[in-house]
């Protein structure tokens, strides 16, 4: 068993940790894995800046993370910021605490990285997929990535739509009216016929899911009252099931959204925008390629960014 290396990934609505070590057939053995909504992305969309009590959320998340670092003795870490982070203009603030707490910088990766560390992660945790191109689709805060390909990437975007910044730019009442809805599906396929330009989606053979939107959707589909891993990891869903889901979600108050237990009260405000998201990608890669379920996976970038460490 190697010694633990340690793996942040800071998007725009949570900062996850996994501290693992590699089992010698190569699979990663969790000692750690946390996560926490900070929404270090509040208001990016529209000033184009860090909000300072976002920063000091994440900073001090960062602080806890720190300190189960020391205690499992990681030997490695890397600190991987996403879609917020490439946006604002005082991202130095933010980078700085970081090393202040860490030792190292966060590393800014560009969308294409990140669409290639999340497809690592999902497919490698998902031994019995059907031979012939995947596409992983990672819906976070503030972009999404698209990423087909087999056992690597061969085609990848980054789109900038995500549940928070969807939410902030269009889906701003409680519940969503229906004009807000279509505004908000009108940019998400805007991006999505750009996307199809470069990530031919009629050439997937499997549908994969991963992030919080996606596991979370799947929690509620398959009707659980707490939330479970262990259940949502590999689950197959029909996607006229999904679509049925998200459409629910979508158009659910706050205060109904809050009654399902399995959505993290983090996730309530903004889980509308990450289900009209899934529910876009899902109709696409439905007329496109014939798919007609889908895959969740609970591993996703942070376990890109842990393996790459090894």
């Amino acid at each position: 068993m190697s010694t633990p290396v340690a793996a942040i990934d800071c998007g725009t609505n949570s900062i996850r940790l996994l501290i693992a070590r590699r089992a010698e057939d190569g699979a990663l053995v969790d000692l750690e894995r946390h996560m926490e909504i900070v929404r270090l992305g509040y208001g990016v969309d529209r000033t184009g800046a860090f909000d300072p009590a976002a920063v000091e959320r994440t900073l001090d998340a960062t602080r806890r993370y720190a300190r189960l670092i020391d205690h499992h003795g990681a030997d490695r870490i890397r600190f991987v910021a996403t879609s917020a982070t490439r946006d604002a203009s005082n991202r130095d603030v933010f980078i700085d605490g970081v090393r202040d707490i860490l030792g190292i910088a966060p590393e800014v990766v560009s969308g294409a990285e990140e669409a290639e560390l999340s497809f690592t992660g999902a497919v490698s945790t998902l031994p019995d997929l059907a031979l012939g191109p995947r596409l992983v689709v990672d819906i976070g805060g503030g972009s999404t990535e698209l990423v087909l390909g087999t056992e690597r990437p061969e085609a990848r975007i980054s789109m900038d739509v995500g549940s928070v910044r969807m939410t902030e730019r269009h889906l701003r009442s409680d519940p969503p009216t229906e004009d807000e809805i279509a505004a908000a599906a009108a940019d998400i396929d805007a991006h999505l016929d750009e996307a199809e330009r470069i990530v031919p989606l009629a050439g997937t053979t499997t549908l994969v899911g991963v992030a919080g939107t996606v596991t979370t959707i799947t929690a509620v589909a398959e009707g659980l009252t707490q939330y479970a891993p262990d259940v949502t990891h590999g689950a197959t869903l029909p996607i006229a099931r999904s679509v049925a889901v998200c459409e629910q979600i979508l158009r659910a108050s706050r205060e109904q959204r809050a009654a399902h237990r399995v959505i993290h009260p983090g996730r309530i405000d903004v889980i509308g925008a990450g289900a009209l998201i899934w529910e876009r990608v899902l109709r696409r890669v439905e007329q496109a390629a014939g798919v007609a379920e889908s895959r969740t996976s609970e591993h996703d970038i942070l376990d890109g960014i842990a393996l790459s460490l090894f």
